[in-house]
């Protein structure tokens, strides 16, 4: 959802929209639907979908007035970064927004006389917790790529690392925890998903260490690992003998983990 519409070439009132130079069918480009953007009502969501398959849209006043979007919309759209076609980034778009005022029959035709305004673009980090705290999720680079050298620093191998590991090799590994699995039937076992920029790391972590270090276990964000690999053929598994929260190294950026029972 990087726009909600694309500008059309000049000349054309409603031309195709335009595609990325490489576009091709070996060149899949991915796409949020809107049912992602939070805060954005599904009326508003309904209208843009209507507007925009009559006429691509080709800035935020031509978007807020054919789609009859309220100040709430739009500020729903800029903070997902929904208007980067339209406004530029997440700033741009977020100025534009608060000084759009709805359009009045008399003034319709007139155009718009305000100066643009030099704003610093956000950082990479930035438009990642700005897309996970709107979306859910971000396009972006995995919010662990950013934290990369600094948990080189603290010895963490990646998920892709941990995978190439013989059978009973100690190992230092973490991630963000995805999901948390305390089935009934596993006598008190807990089983947990980290996730990093390579992939997945699946810990078992028995009653013993999980009761000696249960905040950890159910409070981390960021979660170290210590502990031992565990292969059977092409399955990886770390069995977990210690903890550590490294919560505070993401910052703003808030994840929630799925857990089950």
């Amino acid at each position: 959802n990087e726009s909600a519409g694309v500008k059309p070439d000049a000349g054309h009132r409603c031309a195709q929209p335009n595609l990325p130079e490489d576009h091709g069918a070996s060149v899949p480009i991915l796409r949020l639907g809107l049912c992602l953007v939070k805060g954005l009502s599904r009326d508003g969501a309904a209208r843009i979908e209507a507007a925009r398959a009559d006429c691509p849209f080709d800035s935020l006043k031509d978007l807020a007035r054919r789609a009859a979007l309220d100040r709430r919309d739009l500020d729903a759209l800029a903070a997902a970064g929904a208007l980067r076609g339209l406004s530029g980034d997440r700033h741009q778009a977020a100025w534009q927004v608060m000084g759009h005022q709805p359009e009045l029959p008399l003034f319709a035709d007139t155009a718009e006389a305000e100066a643009p305004v030099d704003l610093p673009p956000p950082t990479a980090g930035q438009d990642i917790v700005a897309d996970y705290a709107s979306l859910g999720l971000s396009l972006a680079p995995h919010p662990l790529a950013l934290l990369r050298p600094r948990l080189r620093h603290l010895g963490l191998l990646t998920a892709d690392e941990v995978r190439e590991l013989f059978h009973g090799t100690p190992v230092r590994t973490g991630g963000i925890v995805i999901n948390r699995q305390h089935p009934a039937s596993a006598k008190g076992v807990i089983f947990v998903t980290l996730e990093d920029e390579t992939g997945q790391v699946n810990l078992v972590v028995w009653q013993r260490v999980a009761q000696r270090q249960r905040r950890i276990l159910l409070g981390a964000s960021l979660m170290e690992v210590v502990g031992e690999v565990q292969r059977e053929g092409e399955v990886v598994h770390v069995v977990a003998k210690r903890l550590r929260d490294h919560s505070p190294l993401l910052g703003a950026l808030q994840v929630t983990s799925r857990d089950f029972r």
